[in-house]
């Protein structure tokens, strides 16, 4: 499966990918603001098994000043007045199965794109009964749109770990953090990044020496930033 060695690595290595983008927030009369800059890591290691892959990942990321650049403490929400502290990214695990099904590709340009839009709507772990200024619905929904980019060259070769670039957008509620409550309205994440042999200091002593290493089996549940604050707040 090609996608995976543009993905990951077929030999069971594991692979870093490092990221660097912006966050955007409007409501339905208001906006859109550039809320956050945010740059993070997934670290994944890519095994087959009978039914096609496992692709056992982790990421961290951080949520930035958007004019400084500088990771956030705390933030002075501009919708609610209220001052927050910022909950970054550290989900452990994030994992996936693949199966033998192809990923849209397209041949572009001496390049292969390979497009992963990922439709999101299930139950949220922040109901709004228990979670009323943290949780938009009782259902999650989001949008997750990928593509990765690697040459024609590099993709045609036996290699089992080809470089590649992606892009990524994501449109989500508000985070539950931002205490935004039932506000009409929502996030428009937008990102680009590399597999790369190492990410930045500041963001390596940030996540952490665990989130610079991939998980080597599966697990369950996967984390997100609701499950996350979840747990938090009910610790």
């Amino acid at each position: 499966m090609d996608f995976i060695r543009v993905r990951a690595s077929a030999d069971g290595a594991e692979t870093i990918s490092w990221w660097t983008g912006d966050v955007y927030g409007w409501q339905d009369d208001d906006g859109p603001h550039h809320l956050f800059g945010f740059e993070g890591v997934n670290v994944a290691r890519a095994i087959a098994d009978e039914s096609g892959w496992q692709l056992l990942t982790r990421e961290a990321a951080a949520y930035l000043d958007p004019k400084t650049r500088e990771i956030l403490g705390t933030w002075d929400n501009p919708f609610t007045g209220a001052e927050v502290e910022v909950q970054h990214v550290f989900n452990d695990p994030v994992n996936q199965r693949l199966g033998a099904y192809p990923v849209p590709t397209t041949r572009v340009g001496g390049q292969v794109v390979y497009n992963v839009d990922i439709r999101l709507a299930y139950p949220s772990p922040l109901k709004v009964s228990e979670f009323p200024d943290n949780s938009a619905s009782d259902t999650y929904r989001a949008m997750e749109l990928f593509q990765f980019f690697a040459r024609e060259e590099d993709v045609d070769s036996a290699a089992a770990n080809v470089p590649s670039h992606f892009s990524w957008c994501r449109v989500s509620p508000w985070l539950p953090w931002m205490a935004m409550a039932q506000r009409p309205g929502g996030l428009v994440y937008h990102v680009r990044g590399a597999k790369v042999e190492r990410v930045p200091e500041r963001l390596a002593e940030h996540v952490g020496e665990h989130f610079l290493r991939a998980p080597s089996q599966w697990t369950s549940p996967n984390m997100s930033s609701w499950s996350a604050f979840a747990a938090k707040v009910t610790m």
